[in-house]
């Protein structure tokens, strides 16, 4: 058997490994709660060695929050439905409902409690760039339709639509209904269009 082989088949073991590890935390994170997590037990139902884990992930909290972030790429996609206001209520729907689910709730706290080593940085650097990618795309649509400015600041209109959701979420436990999330949404394009007017023009 040549190198090449070996490293194809090491690499699809190391995949399904890691997507055995990550479906068995969220498992147990969404039945019984991100405290009751064992990097045993874990092991067990993923069906491989403590070792295995410890190797990928040094400790559950590592574990946990990769498993959420990895989790809520799948659930929160970014929608194309044609206008910025729409794309953005649609998007801002996504993020209440995923933020009400078991697994959402965790998410938010892991983040919010995880320490700051470089693993766990590293983690939330590349989640919060993966969202700040996607969100560009529906700004610099809506640019390219004339809704907003070109150059308005994809990261700032993301922060500004999530921030009162994960605001309820986490502290004040209020409704995130439709009507809510209508007027952030509009508060933010409003901001967005007279931020860019407000900037002098180069030169």
């Amino acid at each position: 058997m040549s190198g090449p082989e070996i490293q194809r088949r090491t690499g699809g073991r190391s995949a399904r490994v890691r997507r055995a590890v990550l479906d068995a935390t969220l498992k147990v994170v969404v039945e019984r709660g991100a405290d009751a997590l064992s990097i045993g037990e874990i092991a067990r139902q993923a069906g491989v060695h403590d070792t295995s884990i410890y190797r990928r992930w040094p400790t559950k909290e590592h574990l946990i929050l990769d498993a959420l972030l990895d989790s809520s790429q799948t659930h929160i996609p970014i929608p194309d439905t044609g206008a910025l206001r729409s794309d953005l209520v649609a998007f801002a729907t996504l993020v209440a409902d995923y933020s009400s689910s078991p697994i959402g709730r965790a998410l938010m706290t892991s983040m919010a409690v995880a320490g700051d080593d470089a693993p766990l940085a590293a983690a939330r650097a590349q989640f919060w760039q993966s969202r700040f990618d996607l969100a560009r795309t529906m700004i610099d649509r809506a640019a390219a339709r004339g809704e907003v400015p070109v150059g308005t600041d994809p990261a700032m209109a993301l922060e500004c639509t999530i921030a009162p959701i994960h605001f309820r979420a986490l502290l004040t436990r209020e409704s995130l209904d439709h009507d809510f999330i209508g007027k952030v949404v509009d508060v933010v394009i409003d901001g967005l269009v007279q931020q860019a007017a407000a900037t002098p023009s180069p030169g």
